[in-house]
């Protein structure tokens, strides 16, 4: 893995005691950064190290499969299912946001309820390394190189392409091997509050997956 240049990194940290991670800084640009608004850039420049842990709970208010769609999510459980499972909405939901000891970058844990059994847990790996400067490890080798780009009341990060790791080996998925086009989006809403969403594209079946939930910092 390529890791983000240390040069490309910002080293002046804002006043306070908490710790400060500029590689998200970095990412957007010093531009981006700037328009992003306050409670944005503060969850996105917590610096995770040892135990420390950013936890936001939150509600998932809308879920959205086309049939191809929900075959994909089931499918999807032999890598860990990273994709939703279930179109319940009105239920409990949690990200938590950890430092991911192995590649130095973050592992984000999402819990999604379920109004009937056990909630459902995600797992995923942020990892500062790649050409696009950022990839998200799904697993059993399966990860997507993202870009990410400021908006105005936000953060948005697109999947620029989709890889499979075999021991030292990568292999970059040709598009058409891919399940399509992955658009996040981390959206401010003001009083310490945002909006988690997920949307999954293909070029030709169009929508597959939308998930979208309010979370608060906790």
């Amino acid at each position: 893995m390529q890791a983000l240049p240390r040069e490309q990194i910002p080293q002046e940290a804002p006043q306070g005691s908490e710790a400060y991670d500029a590689r998200f800084r970095a990412l957007v640009g010093e531009a981006g950064w700037r328009r992003l608004p306050d409670a944005v850039r503060a969850r996105f420049s917590k610096r995770l190290a040892s135990a420390r842990v950013a936890i936001y709970p939150g509600i998932i208010e809308e879920v959205r499969f086309s049939r191809a769609g929900w075959v994909l999510a089931q499918f999807c459980r032999l890598i860990g299912a990273p994709l939703p499972l279930h179109r319940d909405t009105g239920v409990p939901a949690t990200v938590s946001v950890s430092e991911d000891v192995n590649s130095g970058g973050q592992c984000w844990t999402r819990i999604y309820g379920r109004k009937h059994g056990f909630p459902q847990v995600i797992h995923s790996a942020k990892r500062f390394a790649g050409k696009s400067g950022l990839e998200e490890y799904l697993g059993r080798g399966i990860g997507m190189a993202l870009k990410v780009v400021a908006l105005e009341d936000g953060l948005e990060f697109r999947s620029d392409h989709y890889f499979l790791d075999i021991g030292p080996v990568r292999l970059r998925l040709p598009h058409w091997m891919g399940p399509g086009r992955t658009v996040v989006r981390h959206r401010d809403l003001g009083e310490g509050r945002f909006e988690f969403s997920l949307e999954l594209v293909h070029p030709l079946l169009g929508e597959l997956v939308y998930q979208s939930g309010v979370f608060r910092d906790a």
